[in-house]
């Protein structure tokens, strides 16, 4: 059977390749997940319709990435924490911190996308990398401080 793309997908290909499966791939986990649909005249006009409301929306959401952003780059946070001796911290700073910090800010930002390249695990001055979309990171200035 012949079907249509609707989404990305690893093992068949992408948005709008015409491929070949075994009907019951089709019929049973493609098109009721919606990630394909039977290749037919109509569907094909249809599929380029969606293709151009897919690019508008990629264009507003990288857009909107940007501009977030741009303001998390002009916000620092602050991560107070317990210290032992030496100023050594207790445990390290994680991502559900940093994103309750950022939180706290004003900003939604959901702690997945927070990358943490070595771990924080003595007081000072990091920079923090969010991933907002997959080509715009934004790096945000994290002090972590003393309680």
């Amino acid at each position: 059977m012949k079907v249509i793309l609707r989404k990305n997908f690893d093992q068949l290909g992408k948005v709008g390749d015409v491929v070949n499966v075994k009907d019951g791939y089709a019929r049973n986990y493609l098109i009721p997940r919606q990630i394909a649909y039977q290749a037919t005249a109509g569907n094909i006009r249809a599929l380029e319709e969606e293709k151009k409301q897919i690019v508008k929306k990629e264009v507003k959401e990288l857009e909107s990435a940007q501009k977030l952003a741009s303001e998390l780059e002009k916000i620092s946070i602050t991560i107070p924490v317990k210290v032992g001796e030496e100023d050594k911290i207790f445990g390290a700073v994680t991502h559900q911190m940093i994103a309750d910090a950022i939180n706290e800010k004003g900003f939604e930002i959901d702690k997945r996308k927070i990358d943490i390249t070595e771990q924080i695990k003595a007081l000072g001055i990091y920079t923090v990398s969010v991933k907002l979309h997959p080509s715009v990171t934004a790096a945000v200035k994290t002090w972590v401080v003393r309680e």
